[in-house]
Formats: C-alpha cells, sequence, structure tokens
C-alpha cells in the first residue's frame, strides 16, 4: 500500500481551462478560414471567376505559412488587391484561431476582362 504523501493533485474542475490540454487547428480548417479572408478582402468578382482558395501549412510554434490562389477583374491595381488580401487574411487567422501568420504568398491565377462598355 503506498504512503500518502499529501501532495494530491487537484480535481479537474479547479485547474484553469488553458492548462488542461491543447487544442490543434487542422490545416485545412486554417486554409477554409484564409479562403474566406481573402473573398472578403476583394471587391465583387466577375461572374466567371473562381472563387479564391488557399493552402495552409502550419510550422512548429502555430505559425501559419499561407498561399492563396485567386482570379481578379481586369484592369485593376493588381498590387493593391493583392496587399489587401495578405492583410485581411492575417488578421482574420489570427484573430479566429489565435494564429500568427508568418507569410501569405497570393497567387494571380488569371485575369478576367471587364465586358465592353465597363471599365
Amino acid at each position: 500500500m503506498a504512503a500518502d504523501t499529501g501532495a494530491a493533485r487537484p480535481p479537474s474542475d479547479l485547474v484553469p481551462p488553458g492548462e488542461r490540454g491543447a487544442t490543434r487547428i487542422a490545416d485545412r480548417v486554417v486554409a477554409k478560414i484564409a479562403a474566406q479572408a481573402a473573398r472578403e478582402a476583394l471587391p465583387p468578382l466577375p461572374a466567371e471567376a473562381a472563387v479564391p482558395h488557399a493552402t495552409v501549412v502550419v510550422l512548429p510554434r502555430d505559425t501559419a505559412r499561407v498561399r492563396v490562389h485567386l482570379e481578379l477583374g481586369y484592369p485593376c491595381d493588381i498590387g493593391a488587391h493583392c496587399a489587401a488580401v495578405r492583410r485581411h487574411v492575417t488578421e482574420r487567422v489570427d484573430a479566429l484561431v489565435d494564429m500568427p501568420v508568418a507569410e501569405v504568398a497570393v497567387q494571380v491565377e488569371r485575369l478576367h476582362p471587364a465586358p465592353h462598355g465597363r471599365a
């Protein structure tokens, strides 16, 4: 029979929630959040444009590296749209999953010209 040392562990309901375990957010979940954030950052896309999609790799120390693929209407300020996507993806991922984003690479897959009579 083991001797009681008096150093019993406290019941789990007395341990603060943040100290009870760990939460792991799957890469695909972060990718869905990043893709939605990219859609939010862009003006309405032409009807034939594919919606943005993202891939994510979660690095050690729970930091995300994001790649967003998107299509844009043309003419537009491509650099400004890409900067807005990078900024918004970084903010939303950090806010929703408390995960810092080390990098957001934006890849413009296609430009869709505006129909005649529209600029």
